[in-house]
């Protein structure tokens, strides 16, 4: 559904463009809201609503009475919300996430197949250079026969 990554910038205003690749296939699937929040190694997770709530199902059954359950839930939910692209195909970053994100200016827009990452410039070069090396073993680790 999302591939590529994609450089932009956020206004002042906390908006940034969504890819016109990724507009266009919110456009032919009708999807109209998304929902941004917290995601993992520094980066915002935004995903459309149907993957939204597949994956908030999935993270409702992570053990509530397990103290890292809560700690993860909570941040993942409080940082929450959902959001539209405007005529103009931008949407509005909180200025809670783009803290928590590391934006300023440059960004950029990873498509990670069901749903996009936001990352700063900066966080998402740091996190290519670190993880590119070892691509292939990671691949062997977690890729199933």
């Amino acid at each position: 559904m999302f591939y590529g990554e994609y450089a932009h910038t956020i206004d002042r205003k906390g908006r940034i463009i969504v890819p016109a690749k990724f507009r266009q296939v919110l456009k032919e699937q009708q999807i109209h809201s998304l929902f941004i929040t917290r995601g993992l190694d520094g980066c915002l997770f935004l995903f459309p609503e149907a993957e939204w709530r597949i994956a908030e199902n999935r993270f409702k059954q992570i053990p509530f009475t397990k103290g890292e359950g809560r700690k993860f839930t909570r941040l993942l939910f409080s940082g929450a919300m959902e959001v539209t692209i405007d005529s103009l195909g931008r949407l509005h970053v909180p200025k809670t996430l783009k803290e928590f994100a590391g934006i300023k200016q440059d960004v950029v827009v990873v498509g990670v197949s069901n749903r996009m990452e936001v990352w700063s410039k900066e966080n998402w070069q740091v996190f290519y250079e670190s993880s590119r090396q070892s691509f292939e073993e990671v691949a062997e680790r977690v890729m199933v026969e």
